[in-house]
Parts: C-alpha cells; structure tokens; sequence
C-alpha cells in the first residue's frame, strides 16, 4: 500500500501562484504514475495532471500551461505548480497514484492523500 501526503494549499490572489508537494511512502517501488486530481464544491473529482515513473505528463486543458507537474529525484516526491491561478481553480486538490499495469494518461487510481484546499479568491 502507498501512503501520500500533501502540502502547499491555501489562499491566494486571482493571478497569484502556489506549489502544492505530494509525498508517497510504503510501497514505493509500485508506483508508475502519480497524480493531482481536484474537487470543486458541487462537482467531480476531476484529473488535473499526472506524470509517469518516465516522466511523461498529461495535463487537463484548462490548466494547460498555467500548471507544471514535476518529481523531485525520483517520483516519491512529486510537485504541481500553479500559475495565474483563477477563481474557477478553488478545490480541494488530491494526490494520487497507480500502479505499474494501470492506463495512462487516465490511471485506475491506487492510493489517495487526504487532500489539500486552494482557494482563489480576492
């Protein structure tokens, strides 16, 4: 089992940036793919951006060029910073991850951190 655990929501202005960081722990060597999803009040939980063991990624189009997915050295720790945040991006943001044998870039989804707010807001 992989154990994730977030960091870096918050609030921040219209236009303003944050990086939020995911940590995975246990079962480590499973891991092909990991994730941000995020959930709006109201909505689904939607994918975000993810990134393979590769260093592949895949970002959903209305983040397209505003996020950035990366990993530290490996992907036990991995990163999404945000840039020109707006209101629409307030969520809970969720690390995720799969193992190897899963889909991509839409990944059966193994494990899930408690998850992180964003809220966008003047």
């Amino acid at each position: 089992q992989v154990h994730l655990v977030e960091s870096g929501g918050g609030l921040v202005q219209p236009g303003g940036s944050l990086r939020l960081s995911c940590v995975a722990s246990g079962s480590i060597d499973s891991i092909f793919v990991m994730g941000w999803y995020r959930q709006a009040p109201g909505k689904q939980r939607e994918l975000v951006a993810s990134i393979t063991v590769d260093g592949d990624t895949f970002y959903d189009d209305a983040v397209q060029d505003r996020f950035t997915i990366f990993t530290g050295e490996t992907i036990v720790t991995v990163y999404l910073q945000m840039m020109s945040l707006k209101p629409e991006d307030t969520a809970v943001y969720y690390c995720s991850s799969g193992r190897f044998g899963t889909t991509w870039p839409v990944y059966g989804v193994d494990s899930w951190g408690e998850g992180t707010p964003v809220t966008v807001s003047s």
